[in-house]
């Protein structure tokens, strides 16, 4: 997609929508230009640098790039077509992208970071809907009502590209291709809600999980067996509808009988072929 030049943040637009990240402390705004601050050195290789492309080349992560090279469409005809692709960010750890409620105008794909999505309940406890990586799409639930029924939070330092979706919408008409990965989209989104469908003991609920996470980096060209887990445990835990401490117990008896290896949120899968046989009554949901 064609993009703009530097990593503005979104700008606020009248309705309060998408082009205007909330915050959940009293941070000012300034705060989403500082640079990206320098990654600690970690064990395990950080999927969080992508290539940004250039402004002829699509970005690395880009989400929407192979339905449009497909259909013959680079960033200089999509330039010509009027579709802007707005880099944002960066998104500072616990800043919200979007609010539940607030107008629906875009969607955005995740450049580098992790999005957590989750709702209130009537007595503000939260409910985490999903973890988006670098490459997927948040935002698509918000076609249908026409506002975006979840908030959307930064788990770290998050780098977006935003779609106007009346725009991608008029390109889709335009672009088979780009229809059909819309589509394809809406049905991943679809597919992750229901590997929490069906009454699954704990140890397949995780494994489905860490199974999930594994295929969606190695889609993305990262290792699919040693990878970070950059929310913590209790937010894994309630999207999993486990208790914290059956999470850990979990992890610690995977880590005894040497199924992996934990080192705080770095996580190494030792044996693949055995969590994905343990996944396997959820994973063909």
């Amino acid at each position: 997609m064609s993009g703009r030049t530097g990593d503005a943040p979104m700008a606020a637009d009248a309705a309060g929508g998408y082009g205007a990240p909330r915050r959940t402390g009293d941070r000012p705004a300034a705060e989403l230009r500082r640079p990206v601050p320098t990654a600690r050195r970690l064990q395990i290789p950080s999927p969080a640098a992508a290539d940004d492309g250039s402004e002829l080349r699509f970005c690395s992560t880009c989400a929407f790039s192979s339905a449009c090279l497909d259909e013959g469409y680079g960033k200089p005809e999509l330039e010509q077509l009027h579709v802007l692709v707005e880099h944002v960010g960066p998104v500072a750890e616990g800043e919200l992208v979007f609010r539940e409620g607030d107008e629906f105008n875009a969607i955005a794909a995740v450049r580098a970071g992790t999005v957590k999505t989750y709702v209130l309940d009537e007595a503000g406890n939260e409910q985490v809907l999903g973890f988006h990586l670098p490459g997927e799409v948040i935002g698509l639930s918000g076609i249908h009502g026409g506002r975006y029924p979840c908030n959307a939070v930064a788990l770290d330092t998050v780098m977006l590209c935003r779609f106007s979706f009346p725009r991608m919408a008029t390109l889709a008409l335009k672009l088979p291709g780009v229809q059909q990965q819309l589509f394809r989209l809406l049905s991943a989104d679809i597919g992750k809600a229901a590997l929490l469908a069906g009454d699954h003991r704990a140890d397949q609920r995780l494994a489905a999980f860490l199974v999930q996470f594994s295929r969606r980096y190695a889609a993305r060209g990262f290792s699919a067996t040693r990878f970070n887990l950059t929310m913590s445990r209790t937010d894994i835990a309630n999207y999993l509808r486990l208790a914290p401490e059956t999470v850990s117990r979990v992890l610690r008896r995977f880590q005894d009988d040497g199924v992996l290896r934990v080192d705080r949120r770095e996580v190494e899968l030792l044996q693949l072929p055995a969590l994905e046989a343990l996944a396997r009554p959820m994973l063909r949901q």
